[in-house]
């Protein structure tokens, strides 16, 4: 039998995280270093592996219910190859150092068993759209496998160049950096509505780091109200530029 389809052979390469393609992750386990995976995204494997529903303590489990955010993970094990994807997304392999990633968990698709993961509020009192006021503080030294939906956008971050990006589109940053929450709408047009432009809340960036966007929009940002009255709907007082990023971990 021939055809083109088998151009696509097994990438070939000693390397524990490495890309089969840009949208498959290949891990190569060695029976040492488990790694946890989002559960059901196993596409295939060769050699001795298992695969283990991943325990969650009782904080893990409250933290979950109450914030939404956290991980449904697989244990692998073994010593093999495993393929690794989910739904056809762009896989981005990130080396985690101890200023941490922070990070919405419906991005991530594995990282090394080293590693520690909380849930964290980003702003303690307001959420917005898509971003959602928790997510997840990945720290230690280790590999993480991110998604993205199509080819992302790395920003730097600098202490004289901060980046704003939009809260549906932010995939993950660097924990070191401050965040502050605003609407796309100033003040000087707080009598116009959000929907002239289509832009609703955004994130800013303050420090030194890095912030990665995707190009997409995963919810319609105009839609999201956060408080009451005009300040609330545009993003000012506290609700705006001046918001701090509190760096609360949920407990």
């Amino acid at each position: 039998m021939q055809s083109p389809l088998f151009g696509y052979n097994e990438q070939q390469t000693q390397e524990r995280y490495s890309l089969q393609n840009s949208q498959m992750l290949r891990v190569v386990m060695e029976g040492h270093d488990d790694i946890l995976a989002r559960k059901g995204t196993m596409v295939a494997y060769q050699g001795l592996v298992e695969f283990d529903a991943e325990y969650q303590n009782n904080s893990q489990h409250r933290a979950r219910a109450y914030t939404g955010e956290g991980l449904d993970l697989m244990r692998c094990h073994g010593q093999g190859t495993v393929y690794l994807a989910n739904l056809a997304q762009h896989v981005h392999v990130v080396d985690v150092e101890q200023d941490g990633l922070t990070v919405d968990s419906s991005y991530v698709l594995a990282m090394d068993s080293s590693l520690h993961h909380e849930v964290i509020a980003v702003d303690s009192q307001y959420g917005i759209s898509g971003s959602g006021k928790y997510q997840l503080n990945i720290t230690g030294r280790g590999k993480v496998a991110l998604m993205t939906s199509g080819m992302p956008l790395m920003m730097q971050v600098t202490p004289d160049k901060y980046v704003n990006c939009d809260a549906d589109a932010i995939v993950a940053w660097s924990t070191g950096l401050r965040v502050q929450m605003q609407a796309q709408t100033h003040s000087s047009g707080v009598w116009r509505r959000r929907g002239n432009t289509g832009e609703g809340w955004e994130l800013s960036f303050l420090g030194t780091g890095f912030a990665l966007v995707q190009p997409s929009e995963l919810l319609p940002p105009q839609n999201a109200v956060i408080g009451q009255g005009l300040r609330a709907q545009y993003g000012m007082g506290q609700q705006g530029a001046r918001a701090q990023n509190q760096g609360n971990v949920w407990s």
